[in-house]
């Protein structure tokens, strides 16, 4: 089950061809759509493509995310217990650092899950929380069901979980950050999650190796959101 999810939960923010559906749609869904669809067509815009144009490439991806994630929620979920003994000045490099995990962890794995779709089946709100429901469906095999957590902040829509086949990616950060803080220290946390996205926002060649591993269908630690290690 992990090992699927770093593949699905890349297609599920955004590498998706999202053909019109039956679903009712509302506002949280017509926050998405569009952004998906932004995002589609940045990966196939042929002059951007390539290890020379990753720069670019990337910068155009990230700006698409920043308007549909709820990074500092999502963060605070995340670290969840933790959070109240941090610092203002530590939850705002937390907020800055898990905002930087999330979005590359995503953007080295999209293009190795090109050509997947997603139809949207609809959306409900049930004690106070908003879910937009879809189906992502590959070149084989059966649809899988992806939901989308959202809320509202202000006048905008806003993402800040993602769950892939029932299981969350802010519990799978949780459960990690959790075992890093209590078995050895917040800093150390903060220390691996540098070391990642260092990573991450490295050379091409490593990102193309995060590629390679998502497409095996690695373990969890090995995905590209592991930061326990």
């Amino acid at each position: 089950m992990r090992g699927r999810w770093i593949g699905l939960g890349a297609v599920a923010l955004a590498l998706v061809a999202a053909p019109p559906g039956r679903a009712t749609a509302g506002l949280p869904t017509e926050t998405l759509r569009p952004a998906m669809d932004q995002v589609l067509r940045i990966l196939n815009d042929a002059t951007l493509k390539g290890a020379a144009r990753a720069p670019e490439r990337r910068a155009a991806l990230r700006a698409v995310m920043d308007t549909v994630i709820d990074f500092p929620d999502a963060a605070r979920r995340a670290l969840s217990v933790h959070w109240q003994a941090r610092t203002e000045a530590e939850r705002g490099e937390f907020v800055t650092l898990f905002k930087e995990l999330v979005t590359y962890s995503y953007i080295v794995t999209m293009e190795a899950y090109a050509g997947q779709t997603i139809v949207f089946v609809g959306e409900a709100e049930h004690d106070g929380i908003t879910t937009v429901f879809t189906k992502v469906q590959g070149r084989q095999g059966s649809p899988v069901p992806v939901e989308y957590r959202m809320h509202q902040r202000g006048p905008r829509w806003l993402l800040y979980d993602v769950i892939v086949e029932g299981v969350s990616l802010v519990a799978n950060y949780r459960a990690q950050f959790n075992t890093v803080v209590r078995t050895s220290s917040y800093e150390e946390l903060v220390r691996r999650i540098r070391a990642r996205v260092a990573e991450l926002t490295g050379p091409p060649s490593a990102a193309g190796l995060d590629n390679r591993l998502a497409r095996r269908g690695t373990a969890w630690r090995s995905s590209a959101t592991a930061v326990t290690e």
